[in-house]
């Protein structure tokens, strides 16, 4: 045993959990866990310019690996309180982040001292454990606790508010003899699986629902070869996209009511069995229920207990972790494979694929200024099969999901049920952080991009490169689409005329300049020919600065995305493509 501080033994915890990158901004009251850390040496600290900016940092480093959890620091009161939008954020999407505040002393936690506030309270809704810890010998164990929590069952953060004398005082502990807790995760039942395999395989038009929990389990590849040897086409949601590549034989599009496209929604309307594996049948993936469900029978496999049935009552539910249930129903499939037991699927199959080829939507318009629909063409034409895109929300984020290709897991990364505002920058940083070679691009529209555009200089002070996309329209684009129930188009505009860049016509804020105070590179293009020598461009600034690139391209000010209220009524703003 050592005497030690109650900070120093935390830091020796977050090394044994194997936690070698933190993200933050020190405060007076988290002091003491800095000079731990410091004292260390073996945890790099990459500092926030605001602290939501970083723990949006700590979820894209934990949603770029399989293994990651992010950690972000911060001190007492408003830092505590910046942190929830980034907790709220990870608990949506089943995200482990850690974060960390200081506090005041324990004495003065009922005085009202400054920025005292009781932040436990506050983020215990959005996390699945927030706690202040009053003793300090309890520090090392409540931070192991944190670590299998965030490891067991439906993964998920975790807030540890330390009060400044608990911090300081001196414990007992030996880094040496500490072993991480083992985390715990369900396991579907060889009876389970098969009776979900013959109902299957009684249905005649079945479908896989891929969701996120499948990468969570790290079982894109098990997907995949459950996929294959029952022959049933597979329909990623949004937080599944990439468990199966985008040109597989077997990948049948996304269906929704925003991020879908049109032949995962015909598909999904033709189908008359689904199970959906690691999925949280989302409002935006099924639109209403009655419409969804109908003359379809589920089967729904999730690790968390009580998200079976939480939108819609299935017919077989299976509680179980995603990559040990495909192990399962691998195991089973193949044996009833070499009995002769599965259906044969080549005409299902083959009316899915003639949907994939011939229900498409238009994106080669030459428009100036440009249309949204061309610069994802551009970056399909130019950015390879490894590319990892980051992106939030808006109809930048609903375009991309429509238009993009994705061929690995992880190569999508999106705050799919929060969506704040502002996310993309700081998440490119974390996924750049824990991936120093990939190809990384973010896409924004104009308004998420300046909630937290001063991260940028953490990229730049950091050397953290990558592309960042920014389509601007300006204007609130999505909330303007959607007062188009309302008959109105009221407090969404963003442009006005800037004294210090006329040359901007009117669109406002001039991020060109903006973004190289920060200390990155920006290309500002107006033709739709000259997105792919921008990305050129970019890509060569990036090698020479190792700092973010911004490439702007200036859109049409107004262009509606196809979405609608259901499945089966999507509105084609845009026009379609349905080939021979």
């Amino acid at each position: 045993m050592a005497k030690m501080t109650a900070a120093e033994a935390a830091v020796h915890v977050l090394q044994k959990e194997g936690i070698s990158v933190a993200f933050g901004v020190p405060g007076a009251a988290i002091n003491p866990l800095y000079a731990a850390l410091k004292k260390n040496g073996k945890i790099k600290h990459i500092l926030g310019r605001h602290v939501e900016g970083a723990s949006h940092m700590a979820e894209g480093y934990t949603r770029a690996a399989p293994g990651n959890i992010g950690v972000c620091i911060g001190t007492s009161g408003p830092a505590g309180t910046d942190m929830i939008t980034g907790l709220y954020s990870a608990q949506a999407d089943s995200i482990p982040i850690l974060c960390i505040t200081g506090q005041a002393p324990r004495a003065r936690l009922h005085k009202e001292d400054f920025q005292a506030v009781d932040i436990s309270s506050i983020a215990k809704p959005v996390t699945k454990m927030a706690t202040t810890v009053l003793e300090p010998a309890q520090v090392p164990r409540v931070f192991q606790q944190a670590f299998h929590l965030m490891r067991s069952g439906r993964p998920g953060p975790v807030l540890i508010d330390l009060p400044f004398d608990v911090m300081m005082a001196q414990i007992e502990f030996d880094p040496e003899t500490y072993t991480p807790l083992d985390a715990f995760k369900p396991r579907a039942s060889r009876a389970q699986v098969e009776k979900a395999l013959a109902m299957m395989n009684d249905a005649e038009h079945p479908l896989i629902t891929a969701g996120g929990g499948i990468i969570n389990a790290n079982a894109s590849a098990l997907l995949q070869e459950f996929a294959e040897i029952v022959n049933v086409p597979v329909i990623p949601t949004l937080m599944g996209w990439g468990t199966i590549p985008d040109d597989h034989p077997l990948m049948a599009g996304m269906a929704g009511l925003q991020t879908s496209h049109r032949y995962g929604n015909a598909t999904v309307l033709a189908s008359d069995f689904i199970i959906g594996i690691g999925n949280r049948w989302a409002n935006r993936h099924t639109g209403s229920v009655d419409v969804f469900t109908e003359g379809r029978t589920f089967v729904h496999v999730d690790i968390e207990p009580t998200q079976i049935g939480r939108v819609f009552g299935p017919d077989l539910g299976i509680v179980s972790d995603a990559g040990y249930a495909l192990e399962l129903f691998i195991e089973v499939a193949r044996e009833w494979k070499a009995a002769g037991k599965l259906r044969d699927r080549t005409g299902w199959v083959a009316q899915c694929q003639h949907r994939k080829r011939t229900m498409l939507r238009r994106t080669d318009y030459d428009n100036v200024p440009v249309k949204p629909l061309r610069v994802y063409e551009e970056m399909n034409k130019y950015f390879g099969r490894n590319t990892r895109y980051v992106s939030a929300i808006g109809l930048s984020q609903i375009a991309a999901a429509q238009f993009l290709h994705v061929y690995q897991p992880r190569n999508w990364i999106n705050c799919g049920q929060a969506g704040p505002l502002g996310w993309t920058i700081p998440a490119a940083l974390g996924v750049r952080a824990s991936d120093p070679t990939t190809d990384i691009v973010a896409i924004s529209g104009d308004y998420d991009f300046q909630f937290l555009i001063e991260e940028l200089a953490v990229g730049a002070q950091f050397k953290l490169p990558y592309i960042h996309v920014l389509v601007n329209n300006s204007y609130l684009g999505l909330i303007r689409q959607s007062q188009r129930g309302f008959d109105m188009d009221f407090c969404v505009q963003l442009s006005f005329e800037n004294v210090n860049a006329p040359e901007l016509n009117g669109y406002g804020v001039d991020h060109v300049a903006v973004v190289e105070g920060l200390g990155c590179k920006a290309i500002r293009v107006h033709q739709p020919d000259d997105i792919i020598p921008a990305f050129e461009q970019a890509r060569e600034l990036m090698a020479k600065h190792s700092v973010p690139v911004v490439v702007e391209v200036i859109l049409e000010r107004v262009t509606n995305i196809a979405m609608g209220t259901e499945i089966n009524a999507i509105n084609e703003f845009n026009d379609i493509i349905d080939a021979a």
